[in-house]
């Protein structure tokens, strides 16, 4: 076997054919050439038949060259002599490249959480150890947002029964969903020029600027695998909503009020106060919200985006790149509204799983992620815990003098 590096047309046709995140294909490689990443492909080949491939991106640190293959190679990772044929081919033309490491994270489950259920991959071990005999080093099992891409995931199994995947979805969102639904939230499509909505929403969350957004929406939009989704808040028709509901509680109100007269001095009497005083509270807090909601209406009658989020299609999977929301409406319940539709969308569409991105460990209670991972999962969602990230050393001496300069500039920047 040879290791040939690939054109884009050659390696396209091998990921076609071949399982593949997003995160492995050549519209994510030009999107990060963008980002100052060099970008190449090689794959392992006997008979002009390709056996394994990967993308390569290679980024110049603190003058030292480093290699880093998101979601890993694509090869068949039981294979150990395959696997080591590839690798020892990569290690000698990385080795002339001036590359000194590697940095992958396959996509190799350990454990799916699924109906409360955890089932193990059983062949996991087997795949672990063929790796660390080859010289990868595991870095360990993090339980948050360490790793190149996250060790964690929430998975939606679509289906053709939109009812039924209604019904998975936690009862309280269920509630927030339809609230949503009532109060002037429409969700749009957006496109290009609309991702300044998106990027506003998320710049404190990704390390990426506009110009990668903009950047992978342009690559991936070529095969139209790339979608820009919105929730808007019609402050116009939030208010005609609240006006709605304030009429009908009064109503609720002034039966109330007359149940109270016509049971005085009856001893099941404290009943119907008490059913008033709830049925007033609501009225009150209905009417602090007509108040704010006129407020909006003032202020920005053409309406507000309140959630944002990027898809992208990679094959049978929808996959939730990006996403974001805003916090001064959090209570409107907007986003909760906007992934609902997305997942009935995709559903309609054929697609098999609705992946809405990295969650922090599952099992971690009190975390600063509980509230992000709780969100994914209360869409009824399924965890995938991968490998995670692992390290191939290519040039030993370079490395280490790598590693003591990067801990020194680390320093430097505290």
């Amino acid at each position: 076997m040879i290791l040939k590096e690939l054109t884009n047309d050659e390696f396209n046709t091998f990921t076609k054919n071949n399982y593949t995140s997003l995160y492995q294909s050549s519209n994510y490689a030009l999107t990060m050439t963008k980002q100052g990443f060099e970008c190449y492909y090689y794959g392992i080949i006997d008979n002009n038949k390709i056996y394994g491939a990967s993308l390569i991106l290679i980024k110049k640190t603190y003058g030292f060259k480093y290699a880093y293959i998101p979601r890993g190679y694509i090869i068949d990772y039981n294979n150990l002599e395959l696997l080591k044929e590839f690798t020892e081919l990569l290690k000698k033309q990385l080795k002339k490249m001036h590359v000194i490491g590697i940095r992958l994270n396959p996509p190799i489950v350990k454990s799916i959480f699924q109906n409360k259920q955890f089932i193990a991959n059983n062949n996991y071990n087997n795949t672990f150890d063929n790796l660390k005999q080859l010289g990868y080093k595991h870095l360990g099992y993090n339980n948050y947002f360490e790793s190149l891409k996250p060790r964690f995931e929430a998975v939606i199994p679509l289906s053709t029964n939109i009812q039924q995947l209604f019904n998975k979805i936690d009862k309280s969102f269920k509630t927030k969903i339809r609230t949503a639904d009532t109060k002037g939230i429409k969700i749009f499509q957006g496109n290009e020029k609309e991702l300044d909505k998106l990027f506003l929403q998320t710049k404190n969350k990704y390390p990426r600027d506009l110009k990668y957004f903009e950047d992978i929406y342009s690559y991936f939009k070529k095969e139209n695998n790339i979608e820009l989704y919105y929730s808007l808040l019609d402050t116009d028709d939030y208010v005609r909503s609240i006006q709605y509901q304030y009429k009908k509680q009064t109503n609720k109100c002034n039966i109330a009020n007359d149940n109270v007269f016509k049971n005085a001095g009856k001893d099941n009497n404290n009943k119907y106060i008490n059913i008033k005083l709830k049925e007033e509270n609501k009225l009150n807090s209905l009417k602090e919200e007509l108040i704010y909601a006129t407020k909006l209406l003032k202020e920005y009658p053409k309406g507000i985006v309140t959630s944002s989020v990027l898809i992208i299609k990679n094959k049978t999977e929808a996959y939730m790149i990006m996403d974001g929301y805003d916090k001064t409406y959090k209570k409107l319940n907007s986003k909760h509204l906007l992934i609902w539709k997305l997942i009935e969308k995709f559903a309609k569409e054929g697609f098999k799983t609705f992946n809405l991105g990295g969650i922090a460990n599952y099992n971690l209670k009190n975390s600063k992620y509980e509230g992000l991972t709780n969100f994914k999962l209360n869409f009824g969602s399924t965890v995938y815990e991968y490998m995670g990230d692992l390290n191939y050393i290519i040039n030993k001496p370079l490395h280490l003098i790598y590693k003591n300069s990067s801990a020194v500039m680390h320093l430097l920047k505290k």
